[in-house]
């Protein structure tokens, strides 16, 4: 499409958002029901103390999610105040950051659960989502009742029940660089009390941005889902709802370009391959007084990362990591309430243990430059060479988890006053059972001053490395809250304890057999298992105050939140000296964050409604000196210091076109600053990016034109230096499409 083309296209559309009043959510019965009630209990693993709460919730419903183009935990980004969700890479990096804590690799700080199934891997976050009907992100420390990787924050998720609405539901989308997507479900009812529906999403992408080495987009993606829900409700007090998911992403990833030149180039395959299989059982009985819910689940991940790890067009290693993955958990739990005083406790355990062959393979400029090079730099006289131009590091590992817990939380209220007191025990022992092998051979050389060089001999580097780490860590997370309610809202103070787990940096065994190679030809290792590969948990002490309050009916409700969070042996992703393979998770001393969250939503009229929501966070180093530097008194590379987030959405109830109502939107998403060292030399500055939509809606079906980035506005998302190169990756570039649903009501099935 032509420049000028594009323009008239964005500009009408804009202008037509912006000439219609914003107005409020059109009801809709079948997606924005939260999960079903009995006797008026929420029981379908809605962990959570009845109201005046104190913990700082965003809840996204159905339509207002349809219109912000959200179908997946990646893009509640900015939308959620301090919450920042940055896509690089792969779906396997998918990083989340709250209020400045958050991880690259291995352990998340926000749990995610969807349809009661928790995800303890945060390497499988990132998947598309059909049929969503809510999604509550819980903001701030949710360890006592989440458990592990919960310290900033929770994401729950549900999709549609068929026992709330019975009938077919239909998507089709196209976008900008071959973007596709579409989805369909049926949900009926069988007989009276047991309900049921199957789903099944699709979607691919051309990719948006191109390897300079062989011409071949980078980024394409194609994938697919399939859901199988089941709900039975023999009696009033009884409930089962089962949830069944497969997906599968085929994805040509990690375009990273070289921050010298901004060019993509590597002369390697780089690809990310993952499926996925969960299921999970929920069981609810609520009595006169006390609901008791048990959430079972089992879930399975099969996933094969590949990637030119120089990012170069010389031929220096490449990376493998497969991995299959088993987890069971149970989580039992019961609540209720007797006069003043409600209660919340339970019991949870988990299982965990992963399969992984993770070898890096050394090629020819790899072998030249970094076994070689080094070698002969410090004995000239008899240089070696290396038998094989390609020399592999084979790592096999058997990652194990379990743990159990116990928590319970009791909330009080005396007059206008309402006290929360909680506490968790949290046990968990992490193990890595290794094997880690390298066969290779190298001749040493004789270089006469004054003659030919010649053979001095022939070494053959045989290495096994066997071995079994293990840990155990035991916490006791309290929290304490008050609340007091006024006629206006209510304002409160939390005091709590989290905590991340802690595991072993499986990257970083192909530098041990190098060291371990090294040392074979005279130079001495660097470090060892004992020292590299173990990191320990994360723990924090958070402080929190805030007020939720509603004016003019109900037409305008707003919050704000001050907190502070005393962060020891924070985790962070760091290439270490000496490495050239693997990245390495360290704790890294002690930090503070600190910020304030703003949040409102307003109707001045019924037709119209206004979101907006602000983040702010000083998150620094109180105490990090990593041996080369001190950095006490910077800022945590990644999180962003502000984000910004503002939505108009209207809709003319009293004009309709074909039948339908014209909706218009228009939002606005921000971040920044962001840095990417620990040093604060480099960052990216505050960005906004500006997206508009369109749209016919009625009862049956939508017509949407949609565009996002629409100026076109330039920025980063992820940053890193390896091997004395810089390399970075850009946003996503501007974009436009239109999605069209269709919703057909089958009374004969009800």
């Amino acid at each position: 499409m032509k420049r000028p083309v594009r323009l008239f296209l964005l500009s009408a559309l804009v202008v037509s958002a912006l000439s219609l009043p914003a107005a409020a959510e059109a009801p809709d019965t079948a997606d924005v029901r939260p999960p079903h009630r009995l006797r008026e209990v929420e029981v379908l693993g809605f962990k959570e103390m009845p109201e005046p709460g104190n913990t700082p919730v965003t809840q996204l419903r159905a339509a207002r999610l349809r219109r912000l183009g959200v179908d997946a935990v990646k893009d509640l980004g900015d939308i959620v105040p301090n919450l920042y969700t940055p896509a690089y890479g792969s779906r396997m990096t998918s990083s989340i950051y709250m209020r400045g804590l958050g991880s690259r690799i291995d352990q998340a700080v926000v749990g995610l659960s969807v349809d009661g199934v928790p995800f303890l891997t945060k390497d499988a976050y990132d998947f598309d989502i059909p049929d969503i009907a809510t999604v509550t992100v819980l903001r701030g420390a949710r360890s006592v009742l989440n458990g592990r990787n919960a310290m900033a924050g929770q994401i729950d998720v549900y999709t549609l029940s068929p026992r709330d609405w019975q009938g077919v539901r239909a998507m089709v989308e196209y976008g900008r660089f071959g973007s596709f997507k579409a989805s369909a479900g049926l949900y009926a009812r069988l007989r009276p009390g047991l309900y049921t529906s199957v789903t099944g999403a699709y979607s691919h992408t051309d990719g948006y941005w191109r390897n300079a080495c062989n011409g071949r987009p980078t980024g394409a993606e194609h994938g697919g889902s399939a859901r199988w829900k089941t709900v039975w409700t023999p009696s009033q007090a009884l409930s089962l709802t089962n949830t069944a998911a497969f997906g599968a992403s085929r994805q040509s990833g990690y375009p990273y370009a070289l921050a010298s030149t901004g060019e993509i180039a590597y002369g390697d395959t780089c690809f990310y391959r993952r499926n996925t299989f969960s299921d999970g059982l929920t069981v609810a009985w609520a009595g006169k007084r006390v609901v008791v819910t048990s959430l079972t689940s089992v879930s399975y991940l099969d996933d094969n990362m590949t990637l030119d790890q120089d990012f170069r067009p010389v031929d220096y290693f490449v990376l493998t990591q497969r991995r299959r993955e088993w987890t069971l958990t149970e989580d039992l739990f019961t609540k209720g309430s007797r006069g003043a005083y409600s209660w919340l406790g339970g019991v949870f355990g988990h299982w965990r243990r992963a399969r992984m062959h993770a070898p890096v393979t050394f090629l020819d400029s790899g072998i030249a430059n970094l076994i070689e090079g080094k070698r002969n730099e410090m004995n000239p006289t008899y240089p070696i060479s290396w038998d094989s131009r390609i020399f592999p590091l084979d790592s096999r590992f058997v990652n194990s988890s379990r743990g159990a817990a116990l928590y319970h939380q009791s909330r009080y209220r005396l007059g206008n006053w309402v006290f929360d007191a909680a506490l968790r025990w949290d046990i968990e022992r992490v193990g890595c059972d290794y094997d880690n092998t390298a066969d290779a051979s190298y001749t040493t050389w004789y270089v006469p001053a004054d003659g030919p060089r010649e053979v001095y001999g022939v070494t053959d580097v045989a290495i096994r490395d066997h071995g079994r780490l293990h840990d155990t860590y035991n916490q006791l997370l309290p929290k304490l809250s008050v609340a007091r309610l006024f006629s206006w809202g209510r304002a409160y103070a939390t005091f709590s304890k989290a905590y991340k787990a802690g595991g072993f940096n499986t990257q970083m065994f192909s530098d041990v057999l190098q060291q371990r190679v090294m040392e074979y030809m005279g130079l001495s290792m660097l470090y060892d298992v004992a020292d590299i590969v173990a990191y320990r948990p994360e723990i924090s002490w958070n402080y929190e105050a805030g007020v939720k309050s509603t004016w003019l009916d109900g037409r305008l409700s707003a919050e704000a939140v001050a907190f502070f969070i005393d962060c020891r042996d924070q985790q962070l992703t760091r290439f270490p000296p000496g490495t050239v393979t693997g990245r390495i998770m360290t704790n890294a001393g002690r930090t503070h964050s600190r910020g304030v969250e703003l949040s409102a939503r307003y109707e001045p009229v019924a037709d119209l409604t206004l979101h907006a929501s602000y983040g702010y966070t000083r998150a620094t180093f109180h105490r990090y000196d990593d041996g080369r530097a001190d950095y006490a008194g910077k800022r945590l590379p990644y999180a962003p210091s502000h984000t910004l987030f503002l939505q108009a959405t209207g809709r003319l109830s009293s004009h309709k076109v074909l039948g339908a109502v014209p909706v218009a939107d228009v939002h606005l998403r921000g971040a920044g600053d962001i840095y990417w060292d620990e040093a604060n030399t480099l960052r990216q500055p505050f960005y906004a990016l500006l997206g508009a939509s369109l749209a016919l809606e009625s009862d049956r079906w939508s017509a949407r034109l949609w565009a996002e980035n629409i100026t076109s506005t330039r920025y980063d998302t992820f940053y890193f230096s390896s091997m004395g190169n810089s390399f970075l990756q850009r946003g996503l570039p501007w974009s436009m499409g239109a999605t069209l649903r269709l919703r057909l009501d089958l009374p004969a099935l009800r």
